[in-house]
């Protein structure tokens, strides 16, 4: 395994405990670091807005893909769970291109999109090899 890999691993799971400790410390019950996302309560004129339809369409693809069977191999379960977490990043970052303005923000979204289709490409690989 190269260095990237292994630096990317360890950063996702560290990411990953903080998550699930906020979430245990917020009272959740619910699983899913992202319970609760959308939740608040919008302008009653925001439904007509395309994006945000574009967020809330990409929102619920992302936590319906999320719903993975769990396999009881933390390393696998990871793997499955982040690569539709990544395409709900990428998905957002579409939206924002589509209808967004800001140079800083458009910036940050093709990052985005270019940072998340390769970490989900190296995902892809390991579960290839490792997902048996």
């Amino acid at each position: 395994m190269n260095k990237l890999s292994i630096m990317f691993i360890a950063g996702a799971i560290a990411v990953s405990a903080g998550l699930a400790i906020a979430e245990s410390q917020m009272g959740q019950e619910r699983s899913g670091a992202h319970t609760g996302h959308g939740d608040a309560a919008a302008p009653s004129n925001s439904s007509e807005n395309p994006a945000v339809q574009g967020y809330r369409a990409a929102n619920d693809r992302m936590h319906q893909a999320m719903g993975i069977e769990y396999t009881g191999n933390p390393d696998i379960d990871f793997m499955r769970s982040m690569i539709p977490h990544h395409q709900g990043a990428i998905d957002m970052a579409r939206v924002v291109l589509e209808h967004g303005s800001d140079p800083e923000v458009r910036k940050l979204a093709e990052e985005v999109i270019s940072t998340q289709e390769a970490e989900i490409e190296t995902m892809r690989e390991w579960l290839a090899k490792n997902d048996s």
